[in-house]
């Protein structure tokens, strides 16, 4: 039967069903035996519960176990994803106390802080693909071809390169869903209130000699009325996943397809200086009008190769990319007072983002003098461009509190999209991981040379701005094992970002500065007792930015800011006993503008960092019902800044999640019911702030229910 999702149409080849008694569960193959294992068809295996992985794909360092990795990683697992019915990234990321989201659950994209420092909310690919940048879709990323989300806390310039829009608290990974050696054909359907809902097809299958081709296709259609008030949406997902395993030589190829459209899609909110930021409106209200809509577009691909020249040396290679287009007719709203008064200028857009990534490298492992070497040599390029066009409509008011109806505006579409930038970020590096004393001592030391070639244009074409320059960004990392079981670790790691391009004010208008250097200093130490582990966290990032500085009559704008983040994470997850599973942990943060160009502001709390994050999530297994399992999450988060001057904040937030699900069987099938209520008590709240100073508005209380069947 032909299937047609979106953009991706697949021809399903009809197979005989495989019947098990329970879930099925998709082991990965591991033909390869020799020392250079492959990174792109294995995985880290999952930690004792299921809902978390014992590593993850620490970028140039490859497939790495918790306790032998000198960063803080978590890697959430397919298990996770379906238990929680997390449609998107942003439903899984909600798991982690180090992570943030600061866009509205209602809106057309996600975007998070991470350690307390803003990524995708320039919503250009700051969330890597299997490890690479350029290829995962620009605005939102769904689950449906997602096995692992994987959060490594801090900058990665070395590991992954120089992130797209410049973040440096993390890197988020999205670890693509492989062939198993159990063939699966899984239908999912599922519910959402108002009334929103669909069905997901996930087929797995291997072929040929060995079974060493893989296929995997999933494709999901939902659509329907939102909790949100006036708000429709539909959306369109197909993907699908190639892999071949052979004797020395590994290859994937993913193609990814996804389309979303809404009417009346929440938009975050600007409040104006000098107000009291009015209480959060009522999670269902929206001033988003029926007559606003939004309609994204994305096609994403990659292909890697691996090849083993021998047991010790492996060469690889990747090469992908992808575009994104969307087309909108919305307002940005304006808060302009505490009576929660506003002002929307509806303007009709179109974004194109046209992405092109490239990587090749060796992997050698060596001995010299009993000292084990993992060696990495990686070249690696990545083209980005955006086009933009803009009109607008004319003002219109409305009210957070009373959304009354506006009328419907013509605005014209954009006569043309003209290229507003053009990003080119290559480079070389370099690590080597030794390992002594059977491996109770892990030194890890790199370096990678990045070159920056950024342009900016104006609607003729001219270039306005531009950068070309290069920066070196070194790592270090220890992990000292004294007893099997508990790991202590430090790093020191820096941080590459794209140098701010000075305003139309300034007399150095349209000069780009140096990329900016971001540094972090971190120890921590994890215990793994077997089926609960626990890690924790100590770090320090500084990152600078660019200000207007007065000098005599003139305002230049310089390199003359820097915000400092200072942070305690504690995580634990597993097994407290076969029949009950936790997950959460908390983070201290305590975020300073430690340089500014105003005295008034030196010292003051960054805009959007909270002083405390915190997930307490359980699992308990009920022993009056077998195959009942009982779940719940509390998140909390502490007040946020909403301007550098720190006379307008959002107060804390906590929010209860409680879920349910029952595995049975019928009719010979396995068959899961699930039941998630988000936000029980229904709290009114102000979910987050990005870093321009925006307020996002928190969920309703929203009912997903949904069924799975193997076939």
């Amino acid at each position: 039967m032909e299937l047609r999702f979106g953009l991706v149409t697949v021809l399903a080849l009809t197979v005989s069903p495989v019947a098990v008694a329970q879930d099925i569960v998709l082991e990965r193959i591991d033909i390869n035996t020799g020392a250079s294992t492959s990174t792109i068809t294995t995985l880290p295996e999952e930690y004792p519960g299921g809902q978390v992985a014992r590593g993850g794909r620490v970028g140039l360092l490859g497939n790495r176990d918790f306790m032998d990795t000198p960063f803080n990683i978590t890697g959430y697992t397919a298990e996770t994803i379906e238990n929680q019915g997390a449609r998107t990234v942003a439903d899984v990321l909600a798991n982690d106390p180090s992570v943030r989201s600061t866009h509205a659950s209602g809106g057309m994209l996600d975007s998070f802080y991470v350690r307390g420092f803003p990524l995708g909310e320039g919503n250009f690919g700051e969330i890597a693909f299997d490890g690479v940048y350029g290829v995962a879709p620009t605005y939102r990323l769904f689950t449906d071809y997602a096995e692992r989300v994987e959060v490594l806390k801090g900058p990665t310039a070395l590991l992954y390169g120089i992130s797209p829009n410049s973040s440096v608290g993390g890197t988020i990974n999205i670890v693509p869903k492989r062939a198993g050696d159990v063939d699966l054909t899984r239908i999912t359907t599922d519910y959402m209130s108002d009334l929103y809902g669909g069905s997901h097809l996930d087929i797995s299958r291997r072929f040929g000699e060995d079974r060493r081709f893989g296929v995997r296709f999933n494709g999901s259609f939902h659509g329907g009325d939102t909790p949100i008030d006036d708000q429709t949406r539909k959306v369109a997902v197909g993907a699908l996943g190639l892999d071949y395993e052979g004797e020395g030589l590994r290859a994937t190829l993913d193609i990814i397809g996804q389309r979303e459209d809404f009417d009346a899609p929440q938009r975050p909110f600007f409040p104006v200086a000098g107000i009291s930021i009015p209480d959060a409106p009522d999670g269902r209200l929206n001033i988003q009008r029926p007559w606003e809509w939004s309609k994204s577009e994305d096609l994403s691909w990659l292909g890697r190769v691996e090849y083993d020249l021998n047991d010790d040396v492996m060469v690889f290679a990747a090469i992908g990319g992808g575009s994104s287009r969307v087309t909108r007719l919305f307002s940005t709203p304006v808060i302009l007072n505490s009576l929660g008064d506003v002002s929307v200028t509806p303007q009709n857009a179109i974004f194109d983002v046209d992405r092109t990534t490239a990587e090749t490298g060796v992997r050698a492992k060596f001995e010299t003098a009993s000292i084990d070497h993992t060696v990495t040599l990686q070249a690696s390029g990545l083209r980005q461009s955006l086009d933009r066009g803009i009109e607008s409509g004319t003002e219109q008011f409305t009210n957070l509190y009373d959304p009354f109806p506006r009328p419907e505006q013509d605005v014209p579409d954009p006569a043309h999209a003209p290229k507003v930038s053009e990003n080119k970020l290559y480079g070389l590096a370099l690590s080597d991981t030794l390992s002594m004393m059977d491996d109770r001592l892990l030194v890890t030391l790199g370096g990678r040379w990045q070159h920056i070639d950024s342009e900016n244009y104006n609607a003729t074409g001219a270039v306005t701005t531009s950068s070309d320059e290069g920066a070196f960004t070194p790592l270090a990392g220890i992990v000292v094992k004294p007893w099997e079981n508990i790991s202590f670790y430090a790093n020191y790691a820096e941080g590459l970002s794209v140098g701010d391009s000075a305003p139309t004010t300034a007399v150095n208008a349209g000069e780009t500065l140096s990329p900016y250097r971001s540094r972090q200093y971190e120890v921590g130490t994890k215990v793994d007792l077997g089926q609960v582990a626990m890690t924790l966290s100590v770090f320090q990032i500084e990152k600078p930015f660019g200000e207007l500085q007065t000098r005599g009559n003139d305002l230049v704008f310089v390199e003359g800011g820097e915000q400092r983040n200072r942070g305690v994470e504690l995580n634990i997850f597993g097994e407290v006993t076969p029949e009950l599973r936790l997950l959460g942990g908390a983070t201290f943060l305590h975020g300073e503008l430690t340089e500014t160009v105003n005295a008034a502001t030196r010292g003051n709390k960054p805009i959007g960092v909270p002083s405390l994050q915190v997930n307490l999530g359980a699992e308990w297994d009920t022993p009056f019902l077998p195959g009942l399992t009982l779940a719940g999450n509390i998140i909390h988060t502490s007040k946020q800044s909403v301007n550098t001057a720190n006379t307008m904040e959002i107060p804390s937030w906590t929010r209860l999640d409680l879920g349910a699900r029952y595995h049975t069987e019928i009719s010979e099938r396995p068959v899961t019911f699930r039941a998630e209520v988000e936000n029980v008590f229904d709290h009114d709240y102000w979910s987050g702030v990005a870093s321009f100073g925006t307020l996002s508005q928190g969920a309703p209380l929203t009912v997903k229910l949904s069924m799975t069947t193997d076939f």
